[in-house]
């Protein structure tokens, strides 16, 4: 490269030639400059310093002898880098190291009491619920976005549902969510793709039912029992547990409502099915290796009158005194777990429920804190209560 710049190629063109950047070729023309090329090292040199100036061995001892000193005397219990040097200053000492140098020395010297941030690795999927958390059952999670208007004044909102697993979506626009068009569209997407071992929803009167009432299975819930689906309910004013669905609303509002000019409600939910087939078009590969779904069964009827049987979980937080309220009631789980989630198991078969703790650091650490008796009342399901 230097012979031929110096044969009056521009730096340049031999740098294309050379299949180099236009910096090397500076380089090392500046290099052999005024030398002939046989006299040249064209060894790479170390990038280390010329010059090392590192701190006397006296001074590394002062500071760690005044760091001792302080430790132990200092009214203000300070005995950092700071501290050493305002030390140092008082002592008048002529040579004083600065204080990222008194840090480096502490540090090369061991005598650093900060511990580093210990980073617990996340708990798996579902890890609240064990047999999500084994991959050996699939859970849907569903939610409703409000608040969205077509030009016109035509109010919109939307369900949406994703499974924790294989990522199987599924979106309802529709001008208003209730419990009847929820139960309508869950009907129909497990018809097609199969039945969940858990289904998880917030504590919205649509899923859970009337809040006003005690002891309130709504329409959805009823729903989950007759098909042998247990409904999960996540904890109140908590992040995280819904953050599956929570981000497919995300997505479902930056892919299809904010880049689409719409004029009617069909419009919309026409773009909203084309998005879903071609999201589970994608995903396929990821839908099909989900933990399996048991069939829709061909002869079910639903009847909201039957007695509910089953299993309904409601993920909890205890209060200062370990009491969590659920159903109308409160419950006494344990004093001694205040401000610590719980996972309630109502067991409607065998009129109890059964409040495990939960610890996110020890994901499989779930005893049975407590077993309380509760019966659900023999009533008629009043569908007045139901939107």
């Amino acid at each position: 490269m230097v012979r031929a710049v110096r044969q009056g190629e521009s730096l340049r063109t031999v740098a294309r030639r050379f299949h180099v950047s236009l910096s090397t070729v500076h380089y090392w023309t500046e290099r052999a400059e005024g030398k002939r090329l046989s006299r040249v090292d064209w060894q790479d040199r170390s990038q280390r310093p010329h010059r090392i100036q590192r701190t006397k061995r006296s001074i590394e001892n002062l500071v760690i002898r005044i760091r001792t000193e302080l430790k132990d005397r200092s009214i203000l219990g300070e005995y950092g880098a700071e501290a050493i040097q305002r030390d140092l200053l008082a002592r008048g000492k002529r040579e004083i190291p600065a204080i990222r140098t008194i840090g480096r020395i502490l540090e090369r010297r061991g005598a650093l009491d900060g511990r580093h941030r210990r980073r617990h690795p996340p708990p798996p999927a579902g890890w609240y619920l064990p047999e999500v958390a084994k991959r050996s059952g699939e859970l849907d999670s569903f939610d409703v976005i409000e608040g969205l208007v077509i030009e016109g004044g035509i109010n919109v909102e939307v369900l949406n549902a994703i499974s924790l697993h294989g990522g199987l979506i599924g979106s309802w626009p529709d001008r208003t969510i209730f419990a009847r068009t929820t139960v309508q569209a869950m009907i129909e997407h497990w018809k097609v793709f199969g039945l969940p071992a858990y289904a998880q929803f917030d504590n919205d009167t649509r899923f859970q039912g009337a809040h006003q009432f005690r002891d309130t299975l709504g329409r959805v819930i009823r729903l989950c029992l007759s098909l042998g689906v247990t409904a999960v309910f996540a904890p109140p004013r908590e992040t995280g547990f819904q953050a599956a669905v929570e981000s497919l609303n995300a997505r479902w509002q930056a892919k299809i409502w904010q880049r689409f000019h719409f004029e009617s409600l069909g419009a919309l939910q026409s773009q909203s099915a084309r998005y879903v087939a071609a999201y589970r078009q994608r995903a396929r590969l990821h839908i099909e290796s989900a933990p399996p779904r048991r069939l829709f069964p061909s002869t079910w009827k639903f009847d909201l009158q039957a007695r509910p049987n089953g299993s309904v979980i409601y993920l909890r937080r205890t209060d200062a005194h370990g009491r969590v309220s659920l159903l109308g009631h409160s419950f006494v789980v344990d004093s001694s777990w205040p401000h610590r989630l719980v996972r309630a198991h109502v067991d409607l078969t065998a009129d109890q429920i059964r409040f495990h703790a939960l610890r996110r650091r020890e994901p499989t650490w779930q005893p049975i804190v407590t077993i309380v008796p509760y019966q659900f009342p023999k009533r008629r399901f009043r569908d007045d209560h139901q939107t």
